[in-house]
């Protein structure tokens, strides 16, 4: 008689990081819920996880800025049974404009991405965690939480929302089965990064430790969530970062963004 799987939510899994949570989460026998805006590459990689590790991999394409995304995400659970046991908060956007120089949509859907969708995935699920007796949460924070810097400002926001309700999370949910644990990145070699100047020496930041690979940081982070830690910062280069941002003085930002264009 087989035991039917649990199952890992996993949003922003067309690409990146999202790509290799749902991968290591299928190997470890997980059943996956994969969302993402992109429904062609999710349809394809669920075929791929289902013949590849025998896990039911469900679909769910849908655009996480708007409202009733969580409600599509908790139907597609509840249509095929889905005993969720693991939310992966992924999926992202980078915004790399000044805030004038932004469309006010462009604002909306970052704050609904990475603060709004995220925080009421955690509220609807962590009572049904709690109810089956264990749940595991990883939130995606970013070590820009500590740069309120000109261009990046708006993402680095709103992961510092991310950081902050994560921790307001996890100590509510102390004593009980659910944890929440915050992975905190620097840079990762990601899609996400896209065109950024900085890319252009991508391998040479790979080999000196300043850029992690998507493979290295999933494993991670993955790791800390289920030994239930609070935190994670993976490298020594970005806990030194986290350091350094605190020290430098508005006057400094203003030349620096003066002379460096994104």
């Amino acid at each position: 008689m087989s035991i039917a799987p649990t199952y890992a939510i996993v949003t922003g899994a067309a690409s990146g990081m999202g790509r290799c949570y749902a991968f290591r989460l299928a190997e470890m026998g997980y059943g996956v819920v994969l969302v993402d805006i992109n429904g062609e590459a999710i349809n394809g990689l669920a075929e791929l996880l289902t013949r590849q590790h025998g896990v039911p991999a469900h679909v769910v394409c849908t655009d996480l800025t708007q409202p009733q995304a969580v409600d599509e995400i908790l139907r597609e659970c509840t249509e095929h049974d889905c005993r969720v046991e693991v939310l992966v908060n992924n999926a992202g956007m980078l915004v790399t404009t000044p805030v004038e120089d932004t469309a006010p949509e462009r604002l909306q859907r970052i704050i609904a991405l990475h603060c709004t969708t995220p925080l009421l995935l955690c509220r609807r699920l962590i009572p049904l965690m709690k109810e089956q007796g264990r749940g595991y949460i990883l939130n995606i924070s970013s070590i820009t939480a500590w740069m309120d810097w000109p261009v990046i400002g708006m993402y680095g926001c709103t992961k510092r929302f991310v950081k902050g309700y994560s921790r307001a999370l996890r100590i509510e949910c102390m004593g009980t089965p659910v944890s929440v644990t915050t992975a905190i990145f620097g840079a990762v070699d990601t899609p996400l990064l896209g065109n950024l100047p900085f890319m252009r020496y991508r391998r040479l930041l790979l080999r000196m430790g300043f850029m992690i690979s998507p493979e290295k940081a999933t494993r991670l982070a993955l790791k800390a969530m289920f030994k239930r830690r609070a935190t994670l910062v993976p490298t020594l280069s970005d806990r030194l970062v986290i350091m350094l941002c605190r020290l430098m003085p508005d006057w400094l930002l203003h030349t620096l963004a003066q002379r460096i264009k994104l």
